[in-house]
């Protein structure tokens, strides 16, 4: 049976490491930080410590027209920046409305939004709440203002699973081209949710950071003294066709989404189940999908966010499936962009089978890593020839994504295969 080949023709992101696609990935090869202090002004009068962040490299409203700008919480507005990149990348592919669907998720939207207009009822009135109030709040926004911006009539969709949202947008993006349901899918992940009270909430479950003197160092995956995750802000988008579209328009294509397993823990709101069964699922039904055995993935890009359970609980999980396998972990670098974590780091494994290079994983050292580990952590960067790279992306309620993507140059060649 035939079966429709998934490619990626466009890339956009906004980052703690850059505004766009290129200032990211190079600051991250370069094994620079985007975690910075002093994100949240007055946290002493509200009981919280100082915070450390990934607050995104610009401010996104600085790319948009300021009226536009206005109408749109920071999330939507970090979205939009990453999917005019994208689309712009993409070449602006001209495509039939009824096939062009948009995909983007989050785990939480607009907070920002929610957070101010209730400060403005609650000193000022009913009477002076914006009108704009719930679309800019509601977590569907991004994605249906993407869809109307782009004239994308194949449907919108709006994954809301906590770290995996953005991974999870993609998965979806690819099986609506499988299923034949549109040709062209806009998709990915944005978050923008630095707020007093989701990070006091993260303090207060102790999932966060105790490493905050020096900030560049606060995020540590896979450390012997690792102790929590950073929190971090951005979007990252990608185009997707189906390879048949993609041939037609004679578009550039940086990589193919050739699997996507999804699965559910069943086991607890926060904590990962103790035996990976969710996880060593999700990535197995990755390989199947795109018919590749363990030993061909070149390398895994970690979900690790530096928690003490979480990377234990997915490093016995990925040794289960492929054993001591060559890992990085971006999330040293990025912090964790939550629901947008996934798409950014779909993105980067676009680009190491692009560029044919591993990121390395910051602040940490072979000696360094934790006995519970023992994975083949690249902590330097390698330039070794990447075909087939997965990405995990893991969330709360035990919601696990695994994204594989492979060479353009396989598909280059099949292509070629098949005119000839």
């Amino acid at each position: 049976m035939h079966r429709t080949e998934v490619v990626v023709t466009g890339l956009g992101a906004i980052t703690p490491l850059g505004a766009d696609v290129a200032s990211t990935w190079d600051a991250l090869l370069a094994g620079e930080s985007g975690i910075r202090a002093g994100v949240l002004p007055g946290h002493e009068d509200i009981g919280l410590p100082d915070t450390v962040a990934g607050t995104m490299a610009i401010d996104p409203a600085e790319l948009l027209r300021p009226v536009q700008a206005r109408r749109l919480d920071r999330s939507q507005q970090a979205a939009f920046a990453a999917a005019a990149e994208a689309w712009a990348d993409a070449g602006t592919p001209a495509v039939d409305p009824d096939r062009l669907a948009s995909a983007i998720g989050t785990g939480i939207g607009g907070v920002h939004t929610l957070l101010k207009e209730d400060d403005v009822l609650e000193a000022a009135g009913t009477r002076r709440v914006s009108p704009r109030t719930v679309p800019m709040l509601m977590p569907n926004a991004a994605a249906a203002l993407i869809s109307i911006e782009y004239g994308a009539r194949a449907g919108v969709h709006t994954p809301v699973s906590a770290c995996s949202s953005g991974a999870e947008a993609i998965a979806l993006g690819a099986r609506l081209i499988r299923s034949g349901e549109a040709d062209v899918v806009i998709a990915g992940g944005t978050e923008a949710a630095i707020t007093p009270i989701t990070v006091a909430g993260f303090v207060q479950a102790k999932a966060l950071s105790r490493h905050t003197a020096e900030p560049a160092s606060a995020s540590r995956p896979f450390a012997a003294d690792r102790s929590g995750f950073v929190l971090s802000e951005g979007a990252a988008v990608v185009v997707l066709e189906s390879a048949e579209h993609a041939g037609a328009r004679g578009a550039r294509v940086h990589a193919v989404l050739a699997g996507a397993g999804i699965a559910a823990d069943a086991h607890h709101i926060t904590a990962p189940a103790p035996d990976g069964s969710g996880q060593i699922s999700a990535m197995r039904k990755a390989l199947a999908q795109a018919s590749l055995a363990p030993e061909q993935i070149s390398h895994i890009n970690a979900h690790a966010t530096g928690t003490p359970v979480g990377d234990a609980a997915e490093a016995h999980a990925i040794r289960e499936v492929f054993g001591r396998a060559p890992v990085t972990a971006p999330k040293a670098a990025l912090g964790h962009l939550f629901g947008a974590a996934g798409a950014i780091e779909a993105l980067i494994a676009v680009l190491s089978v692009k560029h044919s290079a591993i990121p390395p994983t910051r602040n940490l050292t072979a000696a360094g890593v934790a006995p519970d580990i023992d994975l083949d952590v690249a902590v330097e960067r390698r330039d070794i020839l990447q075909e087939a790279v997965l990405s995990n992306s893991f969330g709360f309620g035990g919601q696990n994504v695994s994204l594989i993507v492979t060479s353009a140059r396989h598909h280059a060649s099949r292509t070629a295969s098949t005119t000839s």
